[in-house]
Formats: structure tokens, sequence, C-alpha cells
């Protein structure tokens, strides 16, 4: 049997010895790489416009369901939760059965999920809801893994921050689509308990589609899907706790999983409160509070992967000093802005720093997975995972202390969140690769032969 590796040795992109293209082409839609590249943003832009299809409704679906604040806090903590779990399971797995069966399965199993949402009818109804659709965010680990997996290290950065930046623009197309759709379906005299329900047809069936576009045209690897390459592989196979063991004893995962806390989690606490922030607080309608959360989202389109950029830069010249500073100068800038904004009074004050903190905390985002993809080879997945779940857990610790029950006010709320970025961005001080360096140190030179597998960078 012809070896997995030298099946398919010509690509319409230049590749390297590993046959992942060396060039990124967003508007190519080439096999293997750049399809995967179009399936795996689509796949997981989906699952982010079904998560966010809920929050944009919430003044609507408050006064059907007769929801407190603190149970709309409470909701919004159990999406997050939900999410947590599902992406720290999600690395191991795509390291077992490949990120394409892995992404499509999870859309494919909360897809009837995101439905169900037309059918609650009480608060645990709604808190359940919330906590299962969340699951599908664990789509964004097998989209880092996807592209980490079809890119090289030149451009591996660019690649997962256009990614995972293009499919997070699905939270704020659904906050400007969903209060449209509600709209357009309550003007044909439809009750409003009922015209908020019909329109999560729309969310559930999308999903289902990408997931099937995922299985029907997707590959795993640039030679072909992980089942083939197990297959045919000489080497030994590695089990499911190895690979956990050996991902969750890397320190730098851990400390990249708080730092993707306070960009990512940060965003997506936004992303939950932004639309009733300026609705209750400025007093605009339903529909100009979506388009304004929208904006902050839609920033996703060039901000995460311009992170993206800025971490293969300045690796280019500094190596993975480069991509360490860079990632603290962006989200220490980030944290200001926050600060800033919820310091403001003025709606057109707000409206401008929201948008420059959204491109700053987006690109913090992309800077951080220019980093992930060298912390360990062999457990790429699960230190994937571990950032991913980080994220998530950010969005629930700030949820929980900031932004539930009346303790502190919105604008309170957003400062203070500020402070927390600031203060927990400085961790990235700590990491530290022996044949690389830190912020602060050169590498600690040592022979080949001493290289550890679990260190080694994807080069």
């Amino acid at each position: 049997m012809e070896p997995f590796s030298q099946r398919k040795t010509h690509f319409s992109l230049p590749v390297d010895s590993d046959f992942k293209a060396t060039e990124f082409h967003p508007l190519s839609s080439s096999p293997p790489h750049m399809l995967a590249f179009h399936l795996a943003w689509l796949s997981l832009f989906s699952c982010f416009f079904s998560t966010f299809s809920i929050p944009p409704l919430i003044p609507i679906i408050r006064n059907d369901l007769n929801l407190s604040v603190t149970d709309v806090g409470t909701a919004g903590i159990a999406a997050f939760i939900g999410s947590i779990f599902s992406r720290l399971a999600m690395g191991p797995v795509c390291d077992l059965v490949g990120p394409r069966i892995a992404s499509a399965t999870v859309s494919l199993l909360t897809a009837p999920i995101v439905l169900a949402t037309a059918f609650v009818s009480s608060l645990t109804s709604f808190i359940l809801i919330r906590f299962l659709v969340g699951f599908c965010l664990a789509n964004f680990v097998a989209n880092q893994f996807w592209m980490s997996s079809m890119f090289s290290s030149s451009v591996v950065g660019l690649a997962n921050g256009v990614a995972a930046g293009w499919a997070n623009m699905g939270a704020g197309v659904a906050q400007l689509v969903m209060p449209l759709l509600y709209s357009l379906v309550k003007s044909f005299d439809v009750p409003e308990n009922t015209a908020w329900r019909v329109i999560f047809v729309v969310p559930a069936v999308f999903q289902a589609l990408t997931a099937i576009l995922v299985l029907v045209y997707g590959q795993d690897l640039p030679c072909g899907n992980y089942r083939d390459s197990k297959k045919t592989s000489n080497k030994p196979k590695d089990n499911f706790l190895e690979i956990l063991f050996h991902g969750l004893l890397n320190y730098r995962g851990w400390i990249l999983g708080l730092i993707y806390g306070y960009c990512f989690g940060v965003e997506m606490t936004m992303d939950n409160v932004i639309a009733q922030y300026f609705y209750y607080r400025f007093g605009v309608n339903l529909e100009v509070a979506g388009t304004i959360a929208a904006c902050f989202a839609l920033t996703n389109w060039f901000a995460r992967p311009m992170g993206g950029v800025l971490s293969d830069r300045m690796a280019k010249r500094f190596g993975i000093r480069g991509r360490l500073w860079s990632l603290w100068v962006v989200q220490t800038v980030a944290g200001l802005l926050c600060v800033l904004l919820g310091r403001l009074n003025s709606l057109g004050g707000s409206v401008a720093v929201m948008c420059f903190f959204s491109v700053f905390v987006q690109a913090s985002s992309g800077l951080t997975f220019g980093v992930v993809p060298f912390v360990s080879k062999r457990s790429l997945g699960v230190i994937s995972g571990m950032t991913g779940s980080g994220g998530t857990l950010g969005a629930v610790v700030t949820q929980m202390l900031l932004f539930s029950g009346d303790k502190f006010s919105t604008q309170t709320s957003i400062s203070l969140m500020g402070l927390m970025m600031i203060v927990c961005t400085l961790s990235v001080s700590l990491i530290y690769f022996p044949q690389w360096g830190g912020m602060f140190c050169g590498p600690y030179s040592f022979g080949e032969s001493s290289a550890d597998d679990d260190y080694r960078l994807l080069v």
C-alpha cells in the first residue's frame, strides 16, 4: 500500500515537508487546504450565529417568560458553562478522530436543540436550552485544530486568525439579523410571543446544513482523513490518556487559557450584554441596539485576522518573543479601552470607543492562537481545548462576578472587566520555550537529542 504521506504531493498551494500550505489565499477554495478553511469558518460561523441568536431578543423573551435581570444573567452563564466542558472534551476528540468528524457531529447534535428554543416556556427550560446550545461552540477547537493541521507555521497565525475571526462574525450577524427577522414575522400580524419563537428555525437549519457540507466535502489532513492516516502510519498510536496527560501537564496551555479568558472571554461577555446595555442605558430601540451590538462582533472580519498577521510578522523578526510581546501590548490596550468604555456617558462616544475596543480585544484572540500551535505537537488538540475552554471560563467568571444581579451597574462592570484584563494579561511574561525563549529571556541551548516531542515547534 502506498504510504499515506506520499498519496498526494501536488497541490495548488506551495507546501512544506508535511504537505502543509506555506501560503494563505482566503479568496481561493482550492482543495484541500483552502476548501478546509472555508468549511471550518462557515461551520463555526453557524454555531456562533445559533448561540448568539438569543441575546438580541432578550428584552422580548424576558417579557414573555417574566424573567428578572438575575434570571437573564444566570441563563447567560449557563450558555458559557456548556461551552467550557464541550471545548475541553473537543481537543482530545480531534486528536483521536480528526476535526472533520468532531466538528460535524457536534453541529448535528446541537442543531435540534437550537430549534427547541422555540418551545421554551419557563425559566428552567430557558436556562437548559442556553446551556445545551453552548455546546456547539466546541466547534471552535476543531476549527483551530483543522487550520493547524493544514497550514505551515509561517502562516498558521494568519490562518487561525481569519478562520476564527470570520466565524466569530456569526455573533454579530445574529445581533443584526434576529431583530430584523422578528420584526418581519411580526409585520404579518403574528403575536409577539409567537414571532420570536418562529425565527429560531433559521439558525437551526443553517447549522445543520453547514455540518453536512463539512462531512461531504471536508478533509482532515492535506493527504486525506485521520482514519486513513492511522491505518497506514508506522508510528505507534498514542492513546487518549497519553495525549491528555501530556497536554494537561504543559503549563503554557494553562497560561494561554487564562489569557484567552480575558480576551475572547471578554468578547463573549460583551456579545451577551452589549445590546441590552445600549437598549436600557441610552434608550435606543431593539433594532438600533442590535445594530450597535453587531458592529462590535462584525469587526472580527479583519480584527482577529489582523492579530494573526501581527503574530506571524513579529515572529519573523523576533521569534517567539515577538509573538508574546505583541500579545501583551495589544491585550493591555484593549483592557484600557474597556475601562474607558464604562466611564463614558454619551451614546456617540460609547459607540466609538466600543468599536476601537472590539478591534483590540479581537486582535488579542488572534494573537493568542498565534502562540497555541507551538506549545505541543503531540497534544495540539488538548492545548487548543484548554485555551478555548479558558475563553469560555473567563466569560463565566466575568458574568458571575460583574453582570449577575444588581451589585454593580453595567457601566461599572464593564470598567472592572477592563481592569481584570490588564492584570491577567501580565501572565504572558511567564511563558517560556527552551528552544526559543520568552519575553525577557533568550533560548536555553541543548542538543537535538534531548529535545522532547512535546516542546517541538511545528516547523
